[in-house]
């Protein structure tokens, strides 16, 4: 199903969990402090349960994503977080600085497709299709894209950070040294269709990857 953009409603996006209904939360690039956190909410209807039970492949429309902008769907049951990274962010994840900080920053670990494992884990650079879920203990990160003050995080260039227990991701999704979360954030399969259109939950032609190959989700 193709996600559409009508009004959104401003509230807290990480604490949106599985609903009846198909939630795509907006968040904004230039917040600083605790709005980093508020997202607004756009909803469709979803395919129905058994359907979404049988894992089926999901469409969504990436095309008024904005840079530096993330939108979250589910699919599984799981939230699925597509950001649009700017040339700055992507900049940045090839910092050295940033590089040395990083527990897996080549992805050796399964975390990933094939088409994923490399230093910007996505199949084009500008966008990244991640599993927002902790590889500690189940989690959802929220979504900092710049280093924000109220985070108890120190010396962080921004990403991910779970509030649970404080560990930290970029945004490629991996993970710090020295935090709880032993693995990267997963990477679904996925493909796109087309320059506006993203479908999750199938591979390219000729790439054979399911989810439940990674080492942790």
């Amino acid at each position: 199903m193709t996600a559409s953009t009508s009004n959104p409603q401003a509230t807290p996006g990480p604490e949106t969990t599985r609903r009846d209904f198909l939630y795509i939360a907006t968040g904004a690039v230039a917040a600083v402090g605790a709005a980093a956190t508020l997202v607004p909410l756009i909803s469709q209807m979803e395919p129905d349960r058994s359907t979404i039970a049988a894992g089926a492949p999901i469409s969504v429309d990436i095309s008024r994503i904005s840079p530096g902008q993330q939108i979250q769907v589910f699919w599984r049951s799981r939230p699925i977080f597509i950001i649009n990274r700017t040339p700055a962010a992507l900049k940045t994840l090839q910092d050295p600085k940033l590089i040395g900080r990083l527990s897996d920053p080549g992805s050796d670990e399964l975390q990933q497709p094939p088409y994923a494992k490399n230093w910007h884990r996505s199949a084009k650079p500008e966008y990244a299709v991640l599993v927002g879920i902790c590889t500690h203990l189940g989690c959802i990160p929220k979504f900092y894209p710049t280093p924000d003050p109220s985070t108890p995080a120190t010396d962080w260039l921004g990403g991910y950070f779970c509030p649970c227990h404080g560990s930290k991701y970029d945004l490629a999704g991996r993970v710090f040294s020295g935090v709880p979360a032993p693995y990267n954030l997963p990477v679904p399969p996925y493909r796109f269709e087309n320059d506006h259109t993203l479908r999750i939950g199938e591979n390219p032609s000729g790439v054979s990857f399911d989810l439940g190959e990674v080492r942790q989700l």
